[in-house]
């Protein structure tokens, strides 16, 4: 009795345990001791979510702590088998318990893995909390305690959209991070990216996060040799392509990080065609000055895209302008998807570094673009040659008109 006392007058204290109000315990747990004493005592974990994936399964505080959760005595509550809160180097291990066991997982989630633990052992993580690094990310750190939800609640730390925000509470912090010497600007950089937009703005969850890049329980920062496949699960056509040319082995022998080299890390930004070719906004004049092969092939890449969106815009303006009289433009809209898909080839084509390549699938756009003018040129003329036979037709009606009104006029007089 007396520890309970003790318990509840240091949840009163500042920077005591007291850390969340009451709440409505379902009846399924109504003589859960533990659950309904804490709750008693508004001594709740910071953070508690009645409706967290352990609750849900009846995996009240005992299922984790351990103790006897039917007795109303704290110091048989917390005996036999109770083992409190476990240290941060403890905390892997103390999931595991559950998370590793495939006999006792099958129970409650047939399809769950059970090598989380051992993965996060693999991690710059994992490998850090060995050595005795406890500032590094565990099992809570990115999962919360006493809140966890699955990835795909809306509401969970892991959920695709909050995963860069669960990341960045460590890696955006400047001051916690100090001391390993990496920047803390990922989050701002990736929010700005094409990647953040699609993810954060657009919620598309298509979009990558942190752990599509780097891995989730065994996050590692991908390496020069690895960097292409990490883009080419996604990208896989470029990838495949830019594997296949002496610029990827050039790279790998220099210590180039393939992909990011010319689209950046966090930072990636959509893609343009003024990235090739030789123009200001060109990438490929980073490395390749005037004169040399490579200079050449993007400058001849870079004409090819430019002559395919320029018959792209032309044959778009002719379009808008058969849209606008009414006509028919069913067919020109098939040209004109044509002539965007062979854009859209051609740029993943760029990751060739060849002009043959690209050139063939340019032409193939243009001539669809081409095709296109001139069946909106058709469509167009046929409009004009409608219109002047309804402005004849109508002068000829009208005439009639007007020689049918002075004839009943006559006749009206004679009469």
């Amino acid at each position: 009795m007396l520890l309970v006392v003790l318990f509840f007058l240091a949840a009163l204290l500042p920077g005591g345990v007291m850390a969340q109000e009451e709440v409505e315990i379902p009846d399924a747990l109504t003589e859960d001791q533990c659950l309904v004493c804490h709750n008693d005592l508004g001594a709740l974990p910071e953070g508690f979510l009645m409706a967290s994936s352990h609750m849900r399964l009846g995996l009240s505080c005992a299922g984790c702590h351990g103790g006897d959760a039917t007795s109303d005595d704290e110091e048989i509550a917390h005996s036999g088998s109770w083992v409190g809160a476990p240290s941060k180097a403890q905390i892997p291990a103390f999931c595991g318990n559950c998370h590793s066991n495939l006999t006792f997982m099958r129970t409650w989630s047939p399809s769950a893995s059970t090598d989380q633990e051992s993965n996060y052992y693999t991690s710059i993580h994992g490998q850090k909390l060995k050595a005795g690094d406890t500032k590094v990310a565990e099992c809570s750190s990115c999962h919360t305690a006493h809140a966890i939800l699955p990835a795909s609640d809306a509401r969970s730390s892991v959920h695709p959209t909050n995963v860069p925000a669960t990341c960045s509470k460590c890696h955006g912090d400047a001051g916690y991070m100090s001391e390993y010497g990496i920047k803390t600007n990922q989050y701002e950089k990736y929010a700005q990216s094409v990647h953040g937009k699609a993810l954060l703005e657009k919620l598309d969850l298509g979009a990558p996060a942190c752990n599509d890049c780097h891995g989730n329980h065994g996050a590692q920062p991908p390496e020069v040799e690895s960097i292409d496949h990490v883009c080419g699960m996604c990208h896989v056509n470029n990838a495949v392509y830019f594997e296949q040319t002496s610029m990827a082995r050039s790279f790998r022998e220099e210590g180039l990080h393939a992909c990011e080299e010319c689209h950046g890390i966090h930072d990636v930004s959509a893609a343009f065609d003024g990235m090739a070719g030789v123009g200001d906004e060109s990438v490929c004049t980073t490395c390749h000055e005037e004169g040399d092969d490579g200079y050449e092939a993007a400058r001849l890449i870079g004409e090819q895209l430019a002559m395919l969106a320029a018959a792209q815009d032309s044959a778009g303006v002719s379009m808008e302008l058969v849209r606008k009289t009414g006509m028919d433009d069913i067919d020109i809209g098939f040209l004109m998807r044509d002539a965007h898909e062979a854009h859209i080839q051609a740029r993943t084509l760029v990751h060739t570094f060849d002009p043959e390549k690209t050139g063939v699938v340019t032409s193939n756009g243009i001539a669809k673009a081409r095709e296109a003018i001139i069946l909106a040129r058709t469509e167009l003329a046929d409009f004009r040659f409608r219109r002047m036979g309804f402005g004849v037709a109508t002068l000829i009606i009208t005439l009639l008109t007007v020689a049918l009104y002075f004839k009943i006029r006559e006749i009206d007089a004679r009469s």
